[in-house]
């Protein structure tokens, strides 16, 4: 177990998203909108989406194998499995036991985390407190949703936005002068009906009239989460940087959430950044939410372009009105091995 005050960093990640794509050309023969009109407002060209009988906890479960085989660490040495998603395969029991059976962690714990699409960000800050303080020495944080099962296939405004898709990162000690650096969560209660499922909760049952009503599909006012969205993800990023003593000069990537393009401009625009320095991958997933920024930071982490050392701000939002900022100094922990 380490020492109190340990570092805490990812030190191990997998991804995973089914193989059926959606594009853009496929939805127009389903809804009311165009190719052009989704890229223009989105960016959006093609989403995953799950194949039928297939489950959050089974997209999360294939994330977190690779993630595990990429930290190089066994099922048995995971001591936390934490599942951020909005979409849980039923209210009980929580995706992480699923997950925690499936995965073969006989001594892990395990828990769900609802906070929209930020609940990446939150769960990643849950696990570090875990390894900093010495009570665990590896936490498991996934984030995975099947969005398609929650959404109304009639309305355009929603349908063309989401899919599917896992993302998982192993939260392990880190030498010194890497990992977390700093975290920063918030919310705005008040914006709950700007993004929201009415029915299927404690305030709403369900019914025959819910159903029929069409009340437990996602809704979203579009132009007001927009205008959240930006200044969650550029505000709220300059303030965790001044609050680590930080600057953007120092930033070497973004990792936002993958909501839409125009968002990403936007928040890189109020933090200065050119886009060569923003991680994007919205126009091959759509809004995956919960799985958004670890796919992303995974596909970038592949590729090579994330570095030892270098700082990564990954900044999101979501249903709440939750926001969320992570500063991280890269750790390459796949240069033990190479």
């Amino acid at each position: 177990m380490p020492e109190s005050g340990t570092r805490a960093g990812i030190i191990g990640m997998g991804s995973y998203v089914p193989e059926r794509v959606l594009t853009n050309r496929e939805l127009e023969a389903m809804v009311n909108t165009t190719d052009q009109w989704i890229v223009e407002r989105s960016g959006i060209r093609e989403r995953r989406i799950a194949a039928p009988g297939q489950a959050t906890s089974d997209l999360a479960l294939e994330a977190a194998r690779k993630a595990l085989e990429d930290a190089g660490i066994g099922p048995e040495e995971v001591d936390l499995i934490i599942v951020a998603t909005n979409t849980p395969d039923s209210l009980l029991p929580a995706v992480a036991c699923i997950v925690q059976d499936n995965l073969g962690t006989p001594r892990a714990g395990a828990f769900d985390l609802l906070a929209g699409c930020t609940g990446f960000i939150y769960s990643l800050s849950v696990a570090a407190q875990f390894v900093r303080v010495g009570m665990y020495r590896h936490v498991l944080v996934v984030g995975a949703e099947t969005l398609s099962r929650i959404l109304d296939w009639e309305d355009r405004n929603t349908c063309v936005l989401f899919g599917d898709g896992a993302g998982a990162a192993v939260v392990g000690p880190v030498p010194e002068g890497y990992g977390l650096i700093h975290t920063k969560l918030g919310s705005d209660g008040s914006g709950g009906p700007l993004l929201y499922i009415p029915a299927g909760g404690s305030r709403i049952p369900p019914s025959r009239e819910t159903v029929e009503g069409r009340l437990h599909f996602v809704r979203m006012n579009g132009r007001e989460v927009f205008r959240f969205a930006v200044r969650a993800c550029g505000d709220g990023s300059l303030e965790a940087l001044e609050e680590a003593g930080l600057s953007v000069d120092d930033v070497d990537f973004l990792v936002p959430h993958q909501a839409n393009i125009r968002i990403i401009e936007a928040a890189a625009r109020r933090l200065n950044l050119s886009m060569d320095r923003v991680l994007v991958n919205v126009d091959r997933y759509g809004n995956t939410s919960t799985a958004s920024i670890p796919m992303a930071l995974e596909e970038a982490v592949n590729q090579e372009r994330i570095r030892d050392g270098d700082n990564i701000v990954m900044a999101g939002f979501g249903a709440g009105l939750t926001w969320a900022v992570a500063i991280m100094r890269w750790y390459n922990y796949r240069k033990k091995s190479g």
